[in-house]
């Protein structure tokens, strides 16, 4: 199979990260992930720390692997999720939306990996400075909040910026985007958008039916003038936001429509009020699948990929 650098450094056996997303990835699905051989991430998102602590105990229940957390830093409660996860002594801290530069010594003491979330070389560099220990390079195909440079221009900037693993996120669902990302120089992958419809993700069916259905053109970015970019899919709030924006709405206006939309979405199953954040590869999956009949199909076709040197016709000139 695969094995790279991360795979040590996180005590895995693929290097395959489960993207962190609020209302998405809960103890169940992040723990099929690391039974599969992944790394499995709770999204903690705006979560109290009590639900946070509930899921870190249920995910030990379900698996003896390596799992994570993500930690979104401009939530009400982060200093409280990150004490608990503390005293919990999580294996890996994933973190967005921000600088983890605070709590990075009291979680490094405890012996725990943190890696950030970054959509830029300038804050890769800021953050690698500080001490972390691999970062996350996310390219805007992904879904949730994104930055403004797509994977493949971002990937390789950020590995020749940076002495420490990367992994690639954004727009990848198969083996051929882990090959990829393994040329461009990271030394592992983050996937989110297809593991929503992972049998074990707990969010509401009709979201999983509308990322099945969804073609290449059915995400959109909305949110641009709050400072906060978000793809989502397509639907009737999608539209709402889009009128406001033509219309130069306030940045308070638009955050104000947006507030409770997530959940709306993936826990109540709203697919037309809700915000359905997913990202452009939504057009490419097209079944529900077993976590880790997901994460062996990627590996499997990324080594078939690799290893396939008759592929390739090079030339000596």
């Amino acid at each position: 199979m695969i094995r790279t650098k991360l795979c040590d450094l996180l005590g895995i056996e693929y290097p395959i990260i489960q993207g962190g997303m609020a209302w998405v990835s809960t103890a169940e699905l992040a723990a099929a992930v690391s039974e599969a051989g992944g790394l499995g991430i709770i999204g903690s998102g705006q979560a109290p720390p009590e639900w946070v602590r509930e899921q870190v105990r249920l995910a030990r229940k379900l698996t003896s692997k390596p799992f994570g957390v993500n930690v979104m830093l401009r939530s009400p409660y982060v200093d409280e999720v990150m004490q608990v996860l503390l005293e919990e002594r999580v294996p890996v801290i994933t973190t967005g939306a921000g600088n983890p530069g605070k709590y990075l010594t009291g979680l490094q003491a405890a012996g725990i990996r943190v890696i950030p979330v970054v959509a830029s070389v300038a804050l890769a560099r800021r953050l690698a400075r500080s001490g972390v220990d691999a970062l996350i390079a996310e390219g805007m195909e992904s879904g949730g909040h994104v930055g403004e440079l797509c994977t493949f221009p971002l990937v390789p900037q950020i590995v020749d910026a940076v002495g420490i693993p990367v992994i690639a996120a954004g727009g990848i669902y198969d083996g051929r985007g882990l090959a990829a990302a393994l040329m461009l120089g990271a030394q592992g992958v983050q996937m989110g958008t297809r593991f929503m419809c992972a049998a074990e993700c707990t969010i509401h069916p009709a979201v999983k039916e509308m990322v099945i259905k969804a073609r290449d053109r059915d995400t959109v970015v909305t949110g641009r003038p709050t400072g906060h970019p978000v793809r989502v899919l397509r639907n009737k709030l999608s539209k709402q936001f889009e009128e406001l924006e033509s219309r130069c709405a306030p940045p308070e206006e638009l955050e104000k429509l947006g507030i409770g939309k997530l959940r709306a979405a993936m826990v109540d199953g709203d697919v037309e009020y809700g915000s359905v954040m997913a990202g452009q590869v939504s057009a490419m999956v097209r079944e529900i699948q077993p976590a880790r009949e997901i994460v062996l199909e990627v590996v499997r076709g990324a080594a078939a990929l690799l290893s396939d040197a008759s592929r390739w016709v090079v030339s000596g000139k």
